[in-house]
């Protein structure tokens, strides 16, 4: 019996308009518009970060961070090692041990967080709340008398939070949060929350290796009153002799800090400014989302991981693969062919580090912060169909001579 050929499928020709800026990485993110190496010119390199002129640089970046975000008067702020996750660290083995504790978990950080808790610091009185890529655990199963830990927005699975109105506000416990892509994105209920994380490499497009902790006056109690049950390295070391330090919050930093990267996140917190501070980025934000949904509303390949739309992240804008050819191929071809789609738009250079995270389902993560250009992201939406019409051909053509070889056979 002779094997059916393939059907031979015109090429469709590439979009004629590109994205001026083609970086949506999801960390570190892109800079702010019109950003060139000569901002960082002003950088107190070769400096002693003790001295007089760099610690008024770190002084301002807390200074300048807490005005944009209108943090409440009474709430600490600091400059700490190892990004993100080293200020998430710190406060949980910090502050963690007096109350049972509860994680949600529902992307890759949060459940890294959960280990934390668990296999790490072992605390016997921890349950995880969790839920799939895609959803928020139940946040009434949420129990306030106990220390709650949270991601506000998942990085890896673009679910965020709606609000704050879960979080109870006469709760006895704490809650921690790492708000590392929502920070200067999302409206973040300072009454609701006490402690919040963050790094610069995110919604402001700064520089790595630097992390923000932030802590109500509530943390602050915690960590003058309780005393942790195993040791803490210098890093993570926040009170002495039982009180506070406040240099960490006034930029006496723990470890050396980059006044490059310094320079760089003044930079991007005056620019922040210029726009309308957190209500102009958060616009700018948002509008990336609406531009995103409004095409996926007629696209005939790709939704939102995201399954409830109040849930749907304006950062860390997770999309999935419906198409049905997709869906039914088996899990490793779907990894692929995902894979693929990610390469052909970095090879055509109109969106570069745009794959889903490598723990989430198969799919693009477009990052869509205050710095991203919504006229970019609209720009990338027609090449995001051709690219995927091009991976469509080639699979579903690999498919018709896998089927035609099996007949022959």
């Amino acid at each position: 019996m002779a094997a059916r050929q393939p059907e031979i499928r015109p090429a469709t020709p590439p979009p004629a308009v590109r994205p001026v800026n083609p970086g949506f990485s999801s960390g570190p993110c892109a800079k702010r518009p019109g950003w060139s190496i000569g901002a960082l010119a002003g950088a107190l390199t070769g400096r002693s970060h003790r001295a007089a002129g760099p610690k008024a640089r770190l002084a301002e970046v807390i200074e300048r961070s807490k005005s944009v975000l209108g943090m409440p008067a009474g709430w600490r702020l600091g400059i700490v090692p190892a990004s993100d996750t080293g200020a998430v660290e710190m406060a949980l083995w910090s502050l963690l041990g007096p109350r049972g504790v509860d994680v949600l978990a529902w992307e890759s950080f949060s459940k890294d967080w959960a280990t934390d808790v668990l296999k790490q610091l072992r605390l016997k009185d921890a349950r995880v709340v969790d839920a799939p890529y895609g959803r928020l655990p139940d946040l009434r199963a949420v129990d306030w008398s106990r220390d709650v830990v949270f991601v506000w927005n998942g990085t890896t699975s673009g679910v965020r939070v709606p609000d704050g109105d879960w979080i109870a506000a006469d709760r006895e416990g704490l809650a921690i949060c790492d708000a590392t892509s929502a920070a200067f994105a999302m409206d973040l209920p300072w009454d609701r929350l006490d402690v919040v994380t963050w790094s610069w490499q995110k919604v402001l497009g700064g520089e790595a290796a630097h992390g923000m902790l932030a802590l109500s006056p509530r943390a602050v109690a915690r960590l003058e009153s309780h005393k942790p049950a195993w040791p803490l390295p210098k890093i993570f070391r926040m009170t002495k002799d039982g009180a506070l330090n406040e240099g960490i919050f006034k930029g006496e930093t723990i470890n050396t800090p980059s006044m490059i990267a310094v320079e760089d996140a003044l930079d991007g917190l005056r620019w922040a400014e210029s726009v309308g501070g957190l209500r102009g980025l958060i616009a700018r934000s948002e509008a990336n989302l609406d531009a995103i949904a409004s095409w996926i509303a007629t696209s005939r390949w790709a939704g939102f991981l995201a399954e409830d739309p109040a849930t749907r992240s304006c950062t860390s804008i997770c999309l999935a693969i419906t198409a049905p050819w997709f869906t039914a191929l088996p899990a490793d071809r779907r990894a692929a062919a995902a894979k693929r789609l990610a390469a052909l738009l970095e090879t055509e250079g109109v969106a570069l580090d745009a794959g889903a995270y490598r723990d989430a389902p198969p799919g693009l993560r477009i990052w869509g912060g205050a710095t991203v250009e919504t006229a970019d992201i609209k720009a990338l939406l027609p090449w995001l169909d051709w690219a995927f019409a091009e991976v469509e051909t080639e699979f579903t053509a690999a498919a018709e001579r896998r089927d035609n070889e099996t007949v022959a056979a």
